[in-house]
């Protein structure tokens, strides 16, 4: 049984002979009275009976007449409901990101998207990038914006920016001279990411530079917020490392910061499932994501300084 055979049928009971349903279907006579005698057999009954040069139902027929009405129904739904998402007049956009995330992609992504496909449902979570990453490959999430480096495994990267990190204090006096990993390690460091540690991409960086220097790195204070550590930072309790993109909404007067003798950055990729098909919700946002990383990068070559000392109270 076919979706076609049911069509066949249900046109030849609106217009009463299989030549008036043949010919407003566009279709040879002989072809669709095949189609509808080849239904008839699989089934092993008798649809129509013949009376004068018309066709009337048997009661076969009139019991396959509503499940033949529904069943074609439910394929125009399905065509509809699919066409929907493809013309983004419909779907979700799932996406993953790690927490400073929101200090890069803003809310006014979600604005700017939903102002152009506003029929399109979003979901954006995430609070690490290990955590999207394992999300993504599970199959939770579709696509995400992640800082390196990551487990890979399965997944397609592909590098957006990358922004630098600094060494921020309230203390001018630890701020005289670009930041060392030697100087770091005995630094009063206050580090987010709590939860994460060495999983967090930021601090595996900080991980791998200071084994090959031999020395350690143990922060004083773990928070799990980048916003609450330099508030803490800007409170005298400590140092605390953040990206410029992450300081240039957060810091306060209070603080400054100076970059690294050899510069670390957080680099920021998008990722997916390697040979996964994102729906076009999701595709759509991924370009929205890109087009305001792209802006940004450009803002963050001169705003905010690599060097600042803070401001005395």
């Amino acid at each position: 049984m076919t979706l076609q055979q049911l069509h066949y049928v249900l046109a030849t009971i609106e217009h009463g002979s299989f030549s008036a349903a043949a010919e407003t279907l566009r279709l040879a006579q002989p072809s669709l009275s095949e189609q509808v005698r080849r239904l008839e057999a699989e089934l092993g009954v008798v649809l129509f009976d013949r009376i004068g040069r018309g066709l009337v139902l048997t009661e076969a027929g009139r019991a396959l007449r509503p499940h033949a009405e529904a069943a074609l129904a439910a394929a125009d739904g399905a065509r509809a409901s699919v066409s929907e998402v493809r013309e983004l007049r419909g779907g979700s956009a799932t996406f993953g990101t790690f927490g400073t995330a929101r200090t890069y992609l803003g809310s006014d992504l979600v604005e700017d998207f939903r102002r152009s496909h506003p029929a399109v449902r979003v979901r954006i979570v995430g609070q690490n990038s290990s955590e999207t990453a394992a999300a993504i490959r599970a199959g939770e999430l579709e696509a995400g914006l992640v800082a390196l480096p990551i487990d890979d495994r399965g997944l397609v990267v592909q590098p957006a920016m990358r922004d630098e990190i600094l060494y921020a204090s309230s203390d001018p006096g630890r701020l005289k001279h670009a930041m060392t990993i030697e100087r770091l390690a005995r630094a009063p460091l206050i580090l987010s990411e709590a939860s994460w540690g060495s999983d967090d991409p930021t601090r595996r960086q900080l991980v791998e530079l200071a084994q090959r220097a031999g020395v350690t790195i143990e922060p004083q204070i773990d928070v799990e917020d980048v916003e609450v550590a330099l508030e803490l930072a800007s409170r005298g309790l400590g140092d605390a490392l953040a990206a410029r993109g992450v300081l240039r909404r957060n810091a306060t007067p209070q603080l400054g910061w100076v970059p690294f003798a050899e510069p670390i950055y957080d680099t920021f990729a998008f990722t997916w499932r390697r040979g996964g098909q994102l729906s076009p919700a999701t595709r759509a946002f991924v370009t929205f994501a890109e087009r305001r990383l792209d802006a940004l990068a450009h803002e963050l070559r001169s705003d905010p300084p690599r060097r600042r000392m803070p401001r005395s109270t």
